[in-house]
């Protein structure tokens, strides 16, 4: 497991730059900072790291090349700034860091490209297949063409699922914040920085915040969101300032920077990553009582689901959860919604008499079960 200390062991590394921390005040982008950031990220990969950047404000820019007054309110407005930034961004891209003989290549990313498994493996040896070849492959949602179903939604849970995909060992989110605090620091003066979390815990989640900046749509909770992502995979988060100079290499050295999510022991298979965070979940399975047995490796049994959120088919991803609304473990569920409701809270032998059949003993099987992050051993 990561500390602090062995930072500089990491070898694969998915970088995040918020909208915030790329622009100025006025939304335009920070031609000095990029190409600082370009420099700072060159040289870890001279030095041997595999870099993945994840790059918000596509839109920002294409309001900015259209004369937009403001960031667009529908979808097509959004998509038409996005087509517009998407291109000039990465020409930006492509100019500094080629100044540090540095090559890129462009990934844009839709929902689809993690919730259907042959095109998230693709995607994965797309991935590899650049990262070999000492590429930095720099990786935005495709805002142009996703519509509502088909939208990732915000980089942080985008950063989260490409270091996922890419089974890298650090996701580095660079914001305009410090890190996370105790409490809102801009309305609390008690509020303190974390600078380490071992466990996302209900009292996390509670400290996030609402939206970011107003040239951006990630907050807080997002972010907290996303390392949930990724420490359940066996990655390493850490939320850090964008700005400081050399930001990157003080915090591989070890500084305290940011605040560090500590990630599980055990890194998730392939298939189960995919499974927990690449599938689309369907609903959601209360079970208030047998959270300790699943994180023991038991299956999800009748007797421990006290209800159903939500319709499902046997078959499709479900989560499952405790009656506040923790999130314990998703798995493929052999049992649609509505056999659920009919056997929850049973006994697996008295399924045959309440369906008038019996597939399966389990709702979900442990080896189609992935437990959160907050059940680690």
């Amino acid at each position: 497991m990561l500390t602090r200390q062995t930072l500089n062991t990491v070898r694969r590394i998915v970088i995040k730059v918020g909208t915030s921390t790329l622009t100025d005040n006025t939304g335009r982008l920070d031609q000095t900072y990029i190409n600082a950031l370009a420099g700072q990220i060159s040289a870890l990969r001279q030095s041997g790291k595999e870099i993945v950047m994840v790059t918000s404000a596509a839109v920002s820019v294409g309001v900015q090349r259209l004369g937009l007054a403001g960031r667009p309110d529908t979808i097509q407005e959004k998509q038409a700034a996005a087509a517009v930034g998407q291109g000039i961004l990465m020409q930006i891209y492509e100019r500094v860091f080629a100044e540090y003989n540095q090559i890129v290549g462009q990934i844009l990313m839709t929902r689809e490209d993690s919730v259907k498994r042959e095109r998230y493996t693709h995607l994965r040896n797309t991935f590899n297949a650049l990262l070999r070849q000492g590429v930095v492959p720099i990786v935005n949602e495709n805002d142009a063409v996703a519509v509502d179903e088909l939208k990732i939604g915000d980089n942080d849970t985008l950063s989260a699922q490409v270091a996922s995909i890419v089974d890298a060992d650090l996701l580095i989110i660079l914001s305009d914040i410090d890190g996370l605090y105790t409490a809102n620091p801009g309305s609390d003066s008690t509020a303190r920085l974390i600078s380490e979390i071992p466990q996302i815990t209900a009292g996390i989640e509670s400290s996030a915040g609402g939206a970011g900046s107003k040239h951006g749509t990630g907050g807080m909770f997002t972010k907290i969101q996303a390392a949930k992502i990724v420490v359940s995979s066996g990655i390493a988060m850490l939320i850090a300032p964008g700005r400081p100079a050399d930001v990157l290499s003080r915090i591989l050295s070890g500084e305290q920077l940011g605040s560090l999510f500590l990630s599980r022991r055990d890194r998730l298979r392939f298939r189960k990553r995919w499974l927990a965070f690449g599938a689309r979940v369907k609903g959601t399975l209360v079970d208030d009582g047998c959270a300790a047995a699943l994180r023991r490796g038991s299956s999800l049994l009748p007797a421990g689901v006290t209800q159903t959120r939500g319709v499902f088919d046997g078959g499709m991803t479900v989560s499952v959860s405790t009656l506040a609304g923790q999130e314990i473990a998703r798995g493929v569920t052999n049992y649609a919604s509505g056999e659920v409701d009919k056997i929850k809270g049973a006994k697996s032998a008295d399924i045959e008499q309440l369906l008038g059949y019996k597939e399966y003993d389990e709702i979900i099987h442990r080896d189609n079960l992935v437990v959160m992050a907050e059940g680690r051993q």
